[in-house]
């Protein structure tokens, strides 16, 4: 600031002093017993992942050794997992291979790997045909604390040499930013976000800026950007939050992509599969029956 002699001087201030003293005085309130809930609820929140022997038989890899990976597909939310089950897990010889396991306010998961559409699980399934190729089904919340913790355990497995991420995702269209109305777009549509390293051809426009991404698609696809991993992030605007076969069939586009195409047999007898699949969540669902 100038005084009125017209030299300036530093003005005082106390930003970041207050913060320090509130956190010593919290340190100094809490008591023993406060520390001990802390602790066991940071434990309670640790990520666990649980890989089987059947991925260690097959890559030529102990659990607690990092194996080979090609190409490495996660699907995010619950329309994003129905949409792999019904095209590409049920289109070749896929075998469940690890879990995570974790716990917040909003959701806990379980090691099973028979599971509904809707019930919260994060399964691993490796390609028999080429156990190189790993898929994630994420079903779950990754709470914002959890997802290094999930991004260190589960990329932390992998030979990151060579290797490809496909990443898929869906959120509310009334996230997306766009100077019309969001009344008038054709929900749901498909927009992409990939990382530098990413040369292939994308399956749909590109998200446009100031639009972002959070959560665990964001956190997957900066962890790539970091490491210089080529990945690509396939996110579908959607109006309905349920299991919805239109915005399933919104990912479609995709199935052309370099890392998908290989992996999808027959689009026609999928589709009656991801049908039944919706069809047999919606009796799940039903109070009445």
């Amino acid at each position: 600031m100038a005084t009125f002699f017209g030299e300036v001087v530093a003005a005082p201030s106390r930003a970041g002093v207050d913060d320090e003293e509130e956190a010593a005085a919290a340190e100094r309130e809490e008591t023993p017993e406060d520390r001990e809930i802390r602790r066991g609820l940071e434990k309670k929140r640790e990520v666990h992942i649980l890989w089987s022997s059947k991925l260690s038989a097959s890559t030529g890899s102990f659990i607690d050794e990092q194996f080979p990976c090609s190409k490495f597909i996660l699907a995010i939310g619950h329309n994003s997992v129905a949409f792999l089950s019904s095209f590409v897990l049920n289109s070749g010889c896929w075998e469940a291979v690890g879990a995570v396991k974790l716990w917040n306010e909003w959701c806990r998961t379980s090691n099973t790997t028979s599971v509904l559409p809707t019930d919260a699980f994060c399964l691993f399934y490796k390609l028999i045909s080429d156990p190189t190729v790993l898929l994630c089904q994420c079903n779950c919340y990754v709470a914002e604390d959890q997802q290094f913790q999930w991004l260190e355990k589960v990329f932390g497995c992998m030979r990151e040499e060579d290797l490809q991420v496909t990443i898929l995702s869906t959120c509310p269209v009334t996230d997306y930013k766009t100077p019309e109305s969001t009344l008038t777009l054709p929900s749901p549509f498909l927009k992409a976000l990939k990382t530098k390293e990413f040369k292939e051809r994308v399956c749909c426009p590109l998200l446009e800026q100031p639009n972002i991404v959070q959560g665990l698609p964001a956190a997957v696809l900066s962890y790539c950007q970091v490491w210089q991993i080529p990945a690509v992030l396939y996110q579908c605007y959607t109006d309905v939050i349920k299991l919805d076969t239109v915005t399933i069939e919104a990912f479609k586009p995709v199935l052309s992509s370099k890392n998908l195409k290989s992996l999808v047999k027959d689009v026609s007898k999928s589709t009656e599969i991801l049908k039944k699949l919706v069809t047999t969540n919606e009796i799940h669902n039903n109070i009445y029956t």
